[in-house]
């Protein structure tokens, strides 16, 4: 046999093991609710190759790759637990197991590791929390798309309503087909169909009304059975506490805003600053997309080496508030067209710094220019910290953060040499450190962020909404902190 055919069939074998996975992932997710990941990311409703790429892709950040074959008794040993709802890391376990000088066998190692989420200790599945989004824009839409995703056992977050404005003939089939198909992130995952006369979308058994309203003041959400829901605000139309509260109609219990929040509106950053939410807090934001890329490695930074000042730059994809081609813009820049130019503007992620890192005194400026790619940005985040230090020291210490740190949700870590925008479509990471780019000279630092401006911060967003709303399950092995 030739070396060829050695690597042939060890690839089948794995194809084998990884196939073998998926009815078990499926069903721990179904049935009792429990999300299976490697290294921070899902293998819920992913195919086989994607099963092996991701147990590939370890070894950007670990330094090896994972085999299936290490992670497969994990996974079939949680299958013997009593679980409860939960996300269970099996690279983690692979590699907290490998770390291990007791000699416990897997099952034991495994029922210990993830014992808060087994028997007396589990989380009871509660009836689910009815989600309304309000504008069906690109956040809106992808927001919905991880809701669908994410309903798992019908126990967590159910998209219940969409709240729009009319807009014609076959609005209702128009919004379904945007929903179905996005240039930048592909097919939906799964099957939509329009119920017209009933105004309704159906998606992977999530019947979804559409609310056609020109104002919140319109809405009587207990109609459409809908209660105690969290309204998530895509529209940026109102972002100070007197306009978002117009959404608190009857059936509404808190609102999320997918923009900067202003005056006392709390901004949150999930990993960073979403524990200190009263839970009597009805209204909140969930910042900008450049807060969430930067705040999270910025507070990183400041734990280990402290910061005496900063400046971030952005490199920011078109949006939607430009224009295609030149025309009239109440911004001085961004009436010129988006798609044929390098347009300099302002970011107000630096000044949001201070709302999500209170305690960092480090006085950060900004500045952004936006390009002509349609999605994915970069945030060049250059600070003057408090010690010397090295290159190296900072890549070791980013790359644990990504790993083992409660903020491993939020940054991811890249080592390949020829990495670029578009490599970063799809990140579920609120940034990702790219490791080739990091500049470090006694006590400076640069950091190049990459970050999913849209897809990233929707499932930011999401994590938030987990929060409030009580079904953010925890996460085994527990990060170590």
């Amino acid at each position: 046999m030739t070396v060829n055919d050695d690597s042939f069939t060890n690839w089948k074998n794995r194809e084998e093991i990884a196939e073998s996975m998926i009815p078990i992932i499926g069903k721990l997710h179904r049935e009792r609710d429990v999300t299976v990941l490697l290294h921070s990311r899902s293998l819920v409703n992913k195919s086989v190759v994607s099963i092996l790429k991701t147990h590939r892709f370890a070894r950007q950040i670990a330094g090896e790759e994972l085999s299936v074959t290490e992670t497969l008794p994990f996974l079939k040993a949680l299958t013997e637990l009593d679980l409860g709802p939960s996300q269970i890391d099996i690279g983690m376990l692979a590699a907290t197991y490998k770390a291990d000088d007791r000699g416990l066998t897997v099952e034991a190692f495994t029922a210990e590791a993830v014992a808060g989420a087994t028997g007396a200790n589990k989380i009871e599945h509660g009836e689910g929390r009815d989600v309304v989004l309000y504008g069906f824009g690109r956040i809106g839409r992808l927001v919905a798309r991880l809701l669908i995703e994410k309903s798992g056992s019908g126990n967590g977050l159910r998209l219940r309503a969409i709240v729009v404005r009319g807009g014609g003939d076959q609005d209702i089939v128009k919004r379904a087909s945007l929903l179905r198909r996005d240039s930048i992130h592909g097919q939906f995952q799964g099957t939509i169909t329009v119920d017209e006369a009933n105004s309704t979308i159906n998606a992977n058994g999530n019947a979804i009304k559409v609310i056609y309203a020109n104002d919140p003041s319109e809405v009587d959400y207990t109609a459409y059975g809908i209660k105690n829901a969290i309204l998530i605000d895509n529209t940026g139309k109102w972002r100070d506490r007197e306009g978002l509260s117009g959404h608190l109609r009857p059936g509404i219990d808190k609102v999320v805003l997918t923009a900067p929040g202003k005056g006392d509106v709390p901004n949150i950053v999930h990993g960073v600053n979403h524990d200190t939410l009263k839970p009597d807090e009805q209204i909140l934001s969930c910042a900008s997309c450049t807060t969430n890329a930067i705040v999270p490695p910025l507070k990183a930074m400041e734990d280990e080496f402290g910061v005496q000042r900063g400046h971030v730059e952005t490199v920011h994809s078109f949006t939607n508030d430009q224009n295609l081609l030149d025309n009239y813009h109440k911004s001085e820049r961004r009436g010129r067209s988006a798609p044929l130019n390098m347009v300099i503007t302002e970011t107000g992620a630096a000044s949001a710094v201070a709302k999500a890192l209170p305690d960092l005194k480090a006085r950060i400026t900004g500045s952004s220019i936006r390009v002509p790619v349609p999605d994915v940005s970069i945030a060049i985040l250059n600070l003057q910290l408090k010690r010397e230090t090295n290159r190296e020291e900072v890549l070791d210490y980013l790359r644990d953060v990504s790993l083992t740190s409660p903020l491993r949700r939020q940054i991811d870590f890249i080592t390949a040499p020829d990495a670029v925008s578009s490599d970063f479509i799809g990140s579920r990471h609120a940034s990702i450190v790219d490791a080739g780019a990091l500049k470090v000279e006694g006590d400076n630092a640069i950091l190049y962020l990459w970050y999913d401006n849209e897809f990233g911060y929707s499932c930011q967003v999401i994590r938030v909404v987990q929060h409030v709303s009580g079904v953010e399950y925890p996460t085994y092995p527990a990060p170590a902190v």
